[in-house]
């Protein structure tokens, strides 16, 4: 049974960030992952098998090796949710800048 985890899970944790970074780029085997980062290969798949529970990353077979790679589709569940708080700080920002314009021409 595969657990569902949320995107946000995903992206809390500075490796996996790292691990996304590298995805966006190429896809690669969790191997070459590792080769990344000082901690074990098994520490990596903890967070490769992470990503993949929140559907942020997919695998490919190719011969004998598996490769992952990032699936951006699900990322922008992340631009969504932070475009709202976008536009609260457009609109608070827009705010400042019209006290400071009326402090400066008083």
């Amino acid at each position: 049974m595969k657990i569902r985890r949320d995107i946000f899970q995903a992206i809390a944790d500075p490796t996996r960030r790292a691990i996304l970074m590298l995805l966006a780029v190429n896809a690669m085997t969790p191997n070459a992952l590792a080769e990344h980062f000082n901690t074990s290969r098994q520490a990596v798949s903890k967070h490769i098998q992470i990503l993949s529970e929140c559907d942020v990353v997919s695998q490919k077979q190719q011969g004998r090796e598996i490769y992952y790679q990032i699936e951006i589709e699900k990322m922008k569940e992340v631009e969504i949710w932070l475009e709202r708080f976008r536009k609260i700080w457009e609109k608070r920002f827009d705010q400042l800048d019209q006290v400071l314009n009326n402090l400066k021409n008083q």
